[in-house]
């Protein structure tokens, strides 16, 4: 039997004690498969999790299209049923998060017949040292089998976060940490508890499988064209498949990492196009070749220390060099078009595979046939877009884009940091080229950030403008796309929002809803959102910022989410690792950390909100009024006398 309520629920001790009860009460039903139901869903998707305590172990399966339920629980008052277990495992399309590492060898291991004592040290050996694939199949005889119909979400997410961060990302209707300690040995009710708790991260996993779908679906056509498994694999990922693959056909081999040993340095090869004109240029230029760039402990180029804080001054511009991509240094400004004056935003196409194939530059251990390949993946990917081929040209993207940040990985075969830095590098230069060559004649340019550059052009200089591009495009053989704009609004290089000439806005950074990567909200935590769009509505439909906020009937546009390391509590109440709240009127207190007692960032007068609710009657609308206004002083729409800043 379970433990009773009497005995010790936890040995470890937390900084401050924090409640995490819960009632019964509080749980409903659930809508369980019964046998022919579930015979009859075969080959259907199911969401699966997995949780693991020293007396009690969980396997959790709820169908994508019906909402059941299937569970299974080994506890002192329940046993497994290993062949229902085992028809599962092969008869759906299981999806899990970080279940390739976790979940699926914990599955196997169950069938197996180790009891929840066992499984729980496997666990915690998992989560703890890391134990790989390979070594629970020597150490338990066992083998992971490749033909189970799984995907894995871990990967194919952008960044790296957990469930609960994507979940809270894409607004899930709740939020909850697990509401016990891993080490504790559980009651029934708190079993009962951790179901409805694994329920809910299915849940917020298949909310993440809806969000994935176009990524997923892409996976599949690759899949099917190169004949392996790619819905498990992240971009880079897939495209060092795909590269080595194609490569190992030409040279008959496949390639192996290069042994690159921690300290190894490298130049830089200036290319014959760049030409620099400027002395603080050429002063730039010579430093860099004279530099030697050191390979650190983790494969990657280190920033050398004569490159630390490298800065160019090009008119009133100051644009700064690194290991990474170029920026200019402009804070708080706005420009506007006119009649006078024209801003054209002038990107460089496929910068970084541009110049790949420009210079000739490829991985040593693939020799010369990875720019055949690449190059065709290239010419494909352009006549795919051309033609409307949206899914092609998509897949192709990925592996082209995706490969670039293996050839900085030390355990990829494509691992090549010499070529990285040349890559990055040129790409900084030939940037500063242009820019050079533009206020050379007087026309302005504003603004600079890795590739492209944003330009304020007089209306009667426009064609004098495209000749010095036309020649900077021939001799570097690069191609940039225009995009014009009415005006443009910065923070700083990496926040700043541009409005199109069509009314709509381009948002990079803080102002965005999406991150940079896959341009999704999967890459950034909300924060504050109706603030941005009550800004927006203000620079392009002159909307009053009081009107967007006050109006605003939806309660995702006002929540923050924020992850907090050793968990949030607010009064003692425990919260959880990733919270999710709003600014209340008068509210007491803040939230803080579990493990310090500090206050997390921006939570005075916070109220949390894990379950997603409709607009509550005391949201501080005042407050986010208040903030909209200080991002139009932040962006350069008002001067500081303007505005009472807070």
């Amino acid at each position: 039997m379970f433990f009773s309520e009497s005995e010790p629920i936890s040995k470890k001790r937390q900084p401050t004690k924090v409640d995490r009860s819960f009632s019964m009460s509080e749980f409903k039903p659930f809508d369980l498969f019964s046998d022919q139901e579930l015979l009859d869903a075969s080959h259907s998707t199911l969401i699966f999790d997995i949780e693991c305590y020293s007396n009690y172990f969980l396997i959790f399966f709820k169908c994508v299209d019906t909402k059941n339920v299937c569970y299974m629980e080994m506890s002192p008052d329940s046993k497994i049923d290993y062949k229902k277990l085992e028809w599962i495992l092969w008869n759906f399309l299981l999806v899990g998060f970080n279940s390739s590492n976790y979940d699926i060898p914990m599955l196997l291991l169950c069938l197996k017949g180790l009891s929840t004592l066992e499984l729980k040290r496997v666990s915690d050996r998992i989560i703890k040292e890391e134990l790989r694939i390979r070594q629970i199949e020597q150490e338990f005889n066992i083998k992971m089998p490749t033909k189970i119909n799984h995907i894995d979400l871990i990967e194919v997410a952008p960044l790296k976060a957990s469930l609960k961060t994507y979940a809270g990302r894409v607004h899930c209707p709740k939020m909850q940490d697990l509401p016990f300690d891993p080490n504790q040995i559980l009651t029934r009710d708190e079993a009962t508890a951790i179901l409805h708790y694994c329920e809910n991260d299915c849940d917020n996993t298949a909310i993440l499988f809806n969000e994935l779908q176009d990524q997923i679906k892409l996976r599949y056509v690759m899949s099917d064209q190169y004949g392996i498994d790619l819905r498990s694999k992240s971009d880079a990922q897939i495209a060092e498949h795909v590269l080595a693959s194609e490569v190992a056909k030409i040279n008959g081999f496949w390639p192996r990492r290069p042994a690159i040993l921690d300290g190894q340095t490298y130049r830089y090869q200036v290319p014959a196009f760049l030409a620099l004109a400027g002395p603080q240029a050429q002063a730039v230029l010579a430093v860099i070749e004279a530099t030697d760039f050191r390979i650190g402990a983790n494969g990657a180029v280190e920033l050398p220390d004569e490159l630390d804080n490298l800065k160019v001054k090009i008119a009133k511009g100051i644009y700064r060099l690194g290991i990474g991509g170029l920026h200019s240094s402009e804070e708080k400004t706005c420009h506007k078009a006119d009649d006078n004056f024209m801003l054209l935003d002038r990107d460089v196409a496929s910068y970084y595979p541009s110049i790949i194939l420009n210079l000739g530059l490829y991985p040593k251990q693939m020799g010369e046939p990875f720019l055949d390949v690449y190059k065709t993946l290239v010419d494909r990917r352009l006549k795919a877009k051309h033609n409307g081929n949206k899914k092609e040209a998509d897949s192709l993207k990925i592996v082209i884009n995706g490969s670039f940040g293996k050839l900085g990985s030390k355990y990829s075969c494509l691992y090549a940091p010499d070529l990285l830095l040349q890559v990055t590098i040129t790409g900084q230069l030939a940037l500063l080229m242009l820019i050079e060559y533009i206020e050379m004649v007087g026309i302005q340019v504003i603004s600079a950030n890795t590739d492209g550059i944003i330009i304020k052009c007089p209306t009667e200089r426009y064609d004098e403008l495209n000749k010095i591009i036309e020649w900077w495009e021939h001799e570097t053989q690069f191609i940039t796309e225009e995009t014009r704009y009415k005006a443009v609004y910065s923070r700083d290089i990496n926040n700043y929002i541009a409005i199109k000439e069509d009314g709509k806005a381009k948002v990079k950074g803080c102002y965005s809803e999406k991150g940079s990567a896959l341009n999704s909200a999967l890459s950034k935590n909300p924060e504050n959102i109706i603030c941005n769009d009550a800004v927006i509505a203000k620079l392009t439909e002159n909307i009053d910022i009081e009107e967007t906020v006050r109006n605003c009937k939806d309660m995702r546009k006002f929540v923050t989410v924020r992850n907090v390391k050793g968990g949030a509590h607010k009064n003692g109440k425990y919260l959880g690792k990733v919270v999710r709240f709003y600014i209340a009127k008068n509210e007491p207190g803040t939230i803080n950390y579990v493990l310090t007692g500090n206050k997390v960032p921006n939570s005075d007068g916070a109220k949390s909100m894990m379950d997603l609710a409709p607009i509550p009657n005391d949201l501080d609308f005042d407050y986010y009024i208040k903030c909209a206004e200080n991002i139009l002083y932040d962006i350069g729409y008002y001067k500081p006398k303007q505005i009472g800043l807070f």
